[in-house]
Parts: structure tokens; sequence; C-alpha cells
């Protein structure tokens, strides 16, 4: 019999998932379901979604391909095809920066090829658009899907296996009260605001999009005659004015130079960091630290020193790495970053410390699933925030764009500290914000913190749910008892094994994958973006092929 696959979801995971799945030999039958009217561009991704002034924070270079380069994409599209994306083609560039719906129209021209493809190859696709899963139960010997079809008709299917490949998990409602915005997608209900006081909570590239979108539909960003981008505001919009704020009121950094493939590392490798896993019960955070001290020290040895990295925790790191930041008005520091930024660019300079820590994050991330109870809060807390901050650095016109409404001044940004409060109820419209002693009324307030942690309880799918099945993920207590089996804590999450399938005793199917990006990043605190979304469709078709495998071989 034909194996049957579902894949819930034709964003980058699900599109990421085919493509290991269609250069199989044997036949498989799968199917696609998509709640969106068009499949194959993904949410983050999606026009009806996002500004077209949106830009994503992935350059080509960096992007995995899946049947052709992006860069070769853009390349061998029309002059007239290129306009209406908006690309320039003397710009295009293994390290430029494209709108977000330009990766949707190349993820869905990528899906298009995949499906060609998989039945090239003798594979049964079918793409059930509009389609959406409302239900999922796992049964002995298989699991069924109850999807709802375009004229709201229940539809039951069975499959062998199944993919949730659903990715960011964004409201059905975006404006919940009057003026306050609880998500900046889609990214079309912000073009409501009227010209006022705004507030967004975020100041990574999901706080500058949505800052970008209010700003565009009251104003236009042009060139002048010195090539500076400036911001005009159009007539009657006087009243615009943007408050971006975060605990600690700083903007991301521009996107640094860096040599890819990687550099390898030297002393937080891979082969070191499995080394402490296997050795350390107790104490395995402290032991990584000290592997990245060393790494970060033989690397850059002048920010070492200059930073104090050898007297440095867990707990104070995120300090010092951020003290020249806060310590600096936030747009001089802005300004100064990006002419570093465009001279390394130029000079393909690399600076050394943020391209370690770079490369460091994805080597330490081996051990965040191992860490007991403590150590994972203490990781979340404080660590964390230093590896984030520095692969989330953003477009060299994001912070162009910053800096221009800054110039107009239509914007400004504010440090909340650890102590704040929002309050989206005392007021008709948008929220008053609470900090360090002072109140702040916004007529419109958006909340562009981005893709949030789901646990076991958020799970969409009320059988699946009700099973019992998926549970929260749990970790080691942290206890110094010697000689006792170390109790398991449970955390949040979801608890799933290697290759994302959910931990469970119950005589059931274990062949439900989930790859949806909000469930994972309490153990995968770094799962983010197409890099990830790549990862993990490939750990997902593997295990597939291989079960597939073996039950062929049973079979026979």
């Amino acid at each position: 019999m034909t194996p049957r696959i579902a894949i819930i979801g034709s964003g980058p995971t699900g599109i990421y998932t085919l493509k290991g799945l269609v250069g199989h030999a044997a036949p498989l039958s799968i199917t696609i379901f998509e709640s969106e009217a068009d499949p194959g561009k993904g949410t983050p991704y999606h026009p009806a979604l996002n500004d077209r002034a949106m830009l994503s924070n992935i350059a080509s270079i960096e992007l995995p391909p899946v049947c052709e380069t992006l860069m070769d994409w853009l390349l061998r599209q029309s002059n007239e095809e290129l306009q209406r994306l908006g690309v320039e083609r003397s710009l295009i560039d293994p390290r430029e920066f494209y709108p977000r719906v330009v990766l949707g129209e190349y993820l869905h021209a990528q899906f298009t090829q995949l499906l060609n493809l998989g039945v090239a190859n003798g594979h049964t696709i079918e793409v059930k658009a509009s389609h959406r899963v409302a239900d999922i139960e796992l049964r002995p010997t298989d699991i069924r899907l109850s999807v709802t079809a375009p004229d709201s008709e229940q539809l039951e299917f069975a499959f062998d296996h199944v993919v949730m490949a659903t990715g960011h998990d964004f409201p059905e409602t975006t404006e919940i009260r009057p003026g306050y915005f609880v998500s900046p997608w889609p990214a079309p209900v912000l073009k409501s605001i009227k010209p006022c006081r705004v507030g967004i909570l975020g100041t990574s590239l999901s706080g500058i999009d949505a800052l970008i979108t209010v700003a565009t539909a009251h104003g236009r960003f042009l060139l002048d005659e010195q090539g500076d981008l400036q911001y005009h505001s159009l007539p009657d919009t006087e009243a615009l004015h943007v408050t971006m704020m975060s605990r600690k009121g700083v903007l991301p950094e521009a996107d640094f130079y860096l040599e890819v493939p990687y550099r390898p590392l030297e002393i937080c490798t891979e082969a070191a960091i499995e080394n402490l896993i296997a050795t350390h019960r107790h104490g395995l955070l402290d032991a990584v630290f000290e592997l990245f001290k060393a790494e970060l020290t033989l690397c850059d040895p002048s920010y070492a020193s200059r930073i104090g990295l050898s007297q440095l925790t867990v707990e104070t790191v995120a300090k010092a790495y951020f003290q020249d930041r806060e310590s600096t008005p936030p747009f001089v520091w802005a300004a100064r970053n990006l002419a570093e930024a465009e001279a390394n660019k130029v000079n393909r300079y690399v600076v050394e410390w943020r391209y370690a820590i770079l490369r460091m994050h994805e080597v330490i991330a081996l051990a965040i699933p191992h860490l007991d109870e403590t150590d994972l809060e203490r990781f979340h807390r404080h660590f964390k925030t230093v590896f984030v901050d520095d692969y989330a650095t953003v477009p060299h016109d994001s912070i162009r764009r910053l800096l221009a409404l800054y110039r107009a001044g239509k914007l400004e940004i504010m440090a909340l500290g650890n102590d704040s409060d929002i309050d989206n109820k005392a007021v008709e419209h948008g929220a008053v914000v609470n900090a360090k002693g002072s109140s702040y009324q916004f007529d419109a307030f958006i909340d562009a913190t981005g893709q949030h942690t789901l646990s076991a309880r958020d799970i969409p799918f009320p059988t699946l749910k009700k099973q019992g099945v998926v549970r929260k993920a749990s970790t080691n207590a942290a206890t110094t008892l010697i000689g006792f089996e170390q109790p398991q804590v449970r955390t949040g999450g979801i608890d799933l094994d290697d290759k994302f399938r959910p931990v469970f005793q119950d005589n059931l199917s274990n062949q439900l994958y989930c790859g949806s990006i909000a469930f994972l990043l309490h153990k995968l605190p770094f799962v983010q973006g197409i890099t990830s979304a790549q990862d993990i469709g490939k750990t997902v078709s593997q295990a597939i092929l291989e079960k597939t495998r073996e039950m062929a071989l049973s079979a026979a």
C-alpha cells in the first residue's frame, strides 16, 4: 500500500519537508492542506499579510536553496516581473535583503517546481487550498484529520504520517480593542491607524515592520540630493508620532558582514558540547559558558578584554554585552553602527566577536534540551538574549528608515525597565503605558514582540488534546542527590523526540510530527526563520522515509 502522508501548512517548513520527500524513489501519496487560498508562500511572506515595504531579515546567500537559489530565481525573471516585485536587476546580489513578499513569490515558485518534480518521480500529490485542519486524532494504525473545506463542509481523512508545519501562530483577530493591536500581522490592518500618538512594544524587526507599515500609510521615504534617505509626511499627518519601546530601549544592530560558509569553531565545537552533555549531570550551563568565553577570547581577545569577559558569569554577560549600547542615545548608536556595517560590507571586513557569537549559537543550542530546571531558567533569563541580539540584526535599509523617521521628528525610543505595565482598558482607544513612575497614553498601540512560546495546553486540535498524548516538555529537576535517578519536571513547549514526534506510551500511532515553531521555542530557543524550517523539514522527511522503508521491508 502506498504510504499516505499529510503536510499541514505550505510555508517554509512544509516546503522543505516536501523537498525531502519528492526525491524518494518509491511512490508516496502526499496531501498538502493550506488554510490560505494560494499555497506555497507562508504566513511571514504572504502578500495579504505583509506590507510591501516590510523587509526580510535573511540575505540571499543565507537562504537554503529549494530547487534553486533566490538569486538565481531573481536573475531569470523578466524585467517586467522584477519591476512588479520592486527589485532592480543591477542590485541583485547574494548579500542583498529583499521584501518579505519577494520571498513569498520565490517560495511559491519553488513549491510549484517541487509539485512537478514529485509527479515526475511517480508520487501522487494533492494540494488542498483553503482547507483548514480542525482536528487530529491518533489511532492505533493511522491518524485521522478532520478538515473544514472552503464551503464549510467537514471532511474526514486518514493518513499514515502527518506533519504539523503550521509555522507561526498569529491571532485571527488583531485589533482586540479599539486601537489596540496584539500583532503587527496582518499588516494591512495597521494602515487603518490615523495620524496620532502610536506606541509599539518591541524594537526588533517585527516592531520595525509595524513602524514602517504605519509610516508608509502617512508618508514616503525618498532619497535626497546627497543620496540620504529622508521621510516626507503627507498633508494633514502632522499628528503622527511613534514611540517604540522595550525593556532595554535599544535598537537592533545592522546586519554585519560574515564569511559564508561559516568558518569552523576551534574550542566551542559540537564535539566539545556533546562531551559536556555526557559528563556534566550538574553545572552543564556553567561548563558551556566556559567554552563560550574561551572561544570568544580566542577569536577576539581585544573585545574579550574590553568587556571583562574573564570575570563574567551567565548572569552578568548580557549586561556587559549591552553596556555600551544602553549608555549611548539609540539613534546615535544606530548611525555609528550603520556606518561601520556599511564600511565592513564594502571592505569585506569581519568583526570577529560578532561572528564568533553567531557561529556559537547553533552549537550551544545542542545543550539546551539537557539543562536542568534551574539552568534552563537561567539560560532563558540571562544568556539567551546575547545570542538573539547577535543573530537578529536587521537590513541596512531598516536602520536607514529608522534614522529618517527620527530626523523627521516622527520617532523616539523608550526604555521601559524591568517593571512596567500596559493597560488597554483604562482608555477608549489604544493603551496607557506605566513605566519608571510615569504614565504615557497612546491613541493606538501595537504589540510587536513576535512569536510567543506555546505549550501543550495551546494545541488547537481538541481530540489530540483530549487524548493526553501531547504533554509539556520535561527536563531534569535541579537536584544534587547522588545515586538517585533525577526526577523530571514539566517546563513548557511540547515533549518531542529527536524526530519532532510527541513522546507518549499509549498504543497509538507515533507518526505525528510537530514542526510548528511556536511549540518548539522552549527547548529549541533559536528555532526561527527559514534556515530552521529547512532543518526541521529535513529531519522530518528523513524520519518518514526511514519508516516507509521499514514498513516495506516488513511487508516483503
